[in-house]
């Protein structure tokens, strides 16, 4: 795993190329074995997130954390933990602690000049720190946030935005919305090709796991540049693991039906990695 502000020099070379850099989220150390493993096989670099809502499940930041730092040091290509859709301030800062690489601060249920002055205070600590920010531009509430249906990032904004609190990276709100489990959104091209002219730093598609692999394809050929996957691989996991157990009912061996879904899991990540870097 490479260290310090290494998302910064992989974002910037990838949006120069137009190519697309995967970040898939880490719910269980499966996953994270998966998505290292799909990484090596397709010869890329690769995103591990952990998500606030994975924090609290594992129960603490800590032990997630650095369990997943320790699958990303031992992989065989460049794998960069990044925490995701942190809300609680104090989770930036022990992730600083942590020595992650970066991580993503999303004040967008915040009002515009709250969410400016939290996110600049939170990239200052991670600059000092050696550590790559990402923010979130937007007024609306809940988990969605500017990945509400129907919600746009104004390109004028947005490039204000990023020159006021020097985040490295900009999760723009394009058409796609979270959670989707159906691969049916699209993407405004248009859109994403204004705000790559406006906007001098890589910018980011969360809720990618509502797109197609052409609509992926276009996205990244617009301008987008880091690609946020989760959903899509959920599905895959539970689904490879309800057909383990449909089949063998007798089993009680976790790993035996588990296996499946990681396996899944990374097959899938070697092809989206392949897709989003051609």
């Amino acid at each position: 795993m490479t260290t310090g502000l290494a998302l910064t020099g992989l974002l910037d070379t990838a949006r120069t190329a137009r190519r697309g850099v995967g970040a898939f989220n880490v719910v269980l150390l499966e996953h994270a074995e998966a998505i290292v493993a799909g990484a090596e096989q397709a010869g890329l670099p690769v995103v591990l997130q952990i998500s606030e809502n994975c924090i609290r499940y594992h129960g603490g930041v800590t032990p997630i954390v650095t369990a997943t730092q320790a699958i990303a040091r031992s992989a065989d290509v460049a794998v960069l933990v990044h925490l995701d859709h942190v809300e609680d301030r104090a989770l930036v800062h022990a992730g600083i602690d942590l020595g992650v690489d970066s991580v993503m601060y999303d004040g967008s249920h915040l009002d515009y000049d709250a969410n400016l002055a939290a996110t600049r205070e939170l990239a200052d600590a991670c600059h000092t720190a050696g550590i790559a920010i990402e923010a979130e531009l937007g007024e609306v509430g809940g988990k969605d946030g500017v990945h509400a249906p129907g919600v746009r990032t104004d390109p004028d904004d947005a490039a204000a935005f990023v020159a006021a609190t020097g985040v490295d990276a900009l999760a723009v709100a394009v058409g796609t919305s979270h959670a989707m489990q159906t691969r049916e959104a699209s993407v405004d091209r248009d859109l994403v090709g204004r705000l790559r002219a406006s906007v001098p730093v890589p910018l980011v598609l969360h809720g990618s796991s509502g797109l197609s692999d052409d609509e992926l394809r276009g996205a990244v050929h617009a301008g987008m540049t880091k690609i946020n996957i989760s959903t899509h691989l959920n599905g895959l996991f539970t689904r490879a693991l309800r057909d383990v157990l449909d089949d063998r009912p007798d089993l009680v061996d976790p790993r035996r039906y588990v296996a499946a879904g990681r396996d899944a899991v990374a097959a899938e990540t070697a092809r989206l990695l392949t897709l989003l870097a051609g």
